[in-house]
């Protein structure tokens, strides 16, 4: 299920090192100077690998780490006692994961792989150190916070008020949008891996309707459902269908 991979000791080598990280090298993410590369090399304490389909934070455990995504695809849930699932948001490389457990003691949501992943994995214990010594990786923090909480309002307000062919052409031109940044989606690679259930369970809808909305979509030819996944194919018009302005372009933070 999952697979760790240490370095050896504190400034030990990763599979990754931080100075060959990859998400360094996108214009999406703003850069660390000399002093919070070498913090973050020495925070971070390894690697983890999950398989698809696993859950690595599960709701009301306590985690010793918090992480971010290297390289994969993953989603944010809760879950009802009936066992009905709620999708709250879908996690890609430069995204953190884990910090509400490690700032309010328990996990009141699951994480889970929707493709293979590798994380970054550092200790909770050293969260303190951050706020201590680096400012600015202390605001990045709460600026990814903030940028969080901005997206789930965008998200309530799709469930809300939107159609539901809105919300269903809101939730494919967002991921599609925070895909392209960090350039999981490319040419070569251009399908979203989430199935139909992953889109009712996000919407709130039944799966009958998602399939007939979806359906509604492809003959639009704004999108393309394929086994593996939906493939955007007009994305500025599924946009203005969502009546959603897309994400800033910005550079942003990440650990």
């Amino acid at each position: 299920m999952e697979r760790r991979r240490n370095g050896n000791g504190i400034g030990g080598k990763w599979h990754t090192p931080c100075t060959q990280c990859p998400l360094r090298a996108l214009p999406h993410f703003r850069d660390f100077n000399a002093k919070e590369l070498d913090f973050v090399a020495h925070f971070k304490s390894g690697e983890l690998s999950v398989d698809r389909g696993s859950t690595f934070l599960v709701e009301g455990t306590h985690s010793p780490h918090i992480y971010t995504v290297l390289n994969g695809w993953a989603f944010r849930c809760k879950f009802l006692s009936d066992g009905r699932r709620q999708i709250l948001n879908y996690v890609l490389p430069g995204d953190l994961v884990g910090l509400q457990g490690g700032l309010l003691g328990a996990m009141d949501h699951s994480v889970e792989a929707l493709s293979p992943l590798t994380l970054c994995v550092f200790e909770r214990s050293k969260l303190d150190r951050l706020f201590e010594r680096h400012a600015s990786l202390a605001y990045d923090l709460t600026w990814i916070a903030a940028r969080e909480e901005r997206i789930l309002d965008e998200h309530l307000l799709s469930i809300g008020r939107r159609s539901a062919i809105e919300r269903t052409a809101y939730l494919l031109s967002y991921i599609e949008q925070k895909a392209r940044q960090v350039h999981m989606l490319t040419v070569n690679r251009p399908v979203i891996p989430v199935t139909q259930q992953h889109v009712a369970d996000t919407l709130g809808l039944s799966l009958v309707h998602t399939n007939k909305t979806l359906r509604k979509l492809a003959d639009r030819r704004l999108i393309k459902w394929l086994d593996r996944g939906c493939e955007v194919l007009a994305s500025d018009d599924l946009r203005r269908l969502a009546q959603w302005e897309g994400l800033p372009e910005m550079q942003r933070p990440f650990i």
